[in-house]
């Protein structure tokens, strides 16, 4: 038996469960230059759930892009928080639907039994910070992957 590789599930919709501070470490990754509309972030307070419609770089996907010589692409993907308490936020203006943010990273600082806090770090000075019961995070996509607009990998510098 082999390890699976990136071609093998480049074409299929991505499903990613965290359970704890680990799991979560690869769907941060897997976010990181996610852009969303402010007015695709939905809290249902009764259902405990953070629910944001991202614009996600298909990271599993550019090696096998510019290998191929094709574009790189994006998917709209739901990153759906559960057994959250709390929901905060920085810098955001959330009624401006002209609002773009790009998220950067999904943090987790744990605290007593289980229960901690993430925070979604946006470029800029924004954030999202949600107190949580526990690690309980799912990423799906949720359209056919399409050409990224700009034709470039997102780029950090150092």
């Amino acid at each position: 038996m082999t390890d699976a590789t990136f071609e093998e599930g480049a074409e299929r919709p991505l499903l990613l469960v965290a359970a704890d501070a680990e799991d979560l470490r690869v769907i941060s990754a897997m976010v990181q230059d996610a852009v969303f509309p402010a007015v695709e972030m939905r809290w249902d307070r009764p259902a405990r759930r953070l629910a944001l419609l991202l614009n996600r770089f298909r990271w599993e996907d550019r090696e096998n892009a510019e290998r191929r010589g094709r574009p790189y692409e994006r998917v709209q993907s739901l990153l759906i928080l559960d057994d959250v308490q709390k929901v905060v936020s920085q810098g955001i203006d959330r009624k401006d639907p002209d609002t773009i943010l790009s998220l950067l990273e999904i943090a987790f600082e744990p605290g007593a039994d289980g229960t901690g806090r993430m925070t979604l770090t946006l470029a800029g000075d924004g954030a999202i910070a949600a107190e949580v019961e526990s690690v309980n995070v799912t990423l799906r996509d949720v359209t056919r992957p399409y050409v990224a607009p700009s034709g470039r990998a997102p780029v950090h510098e150092d």
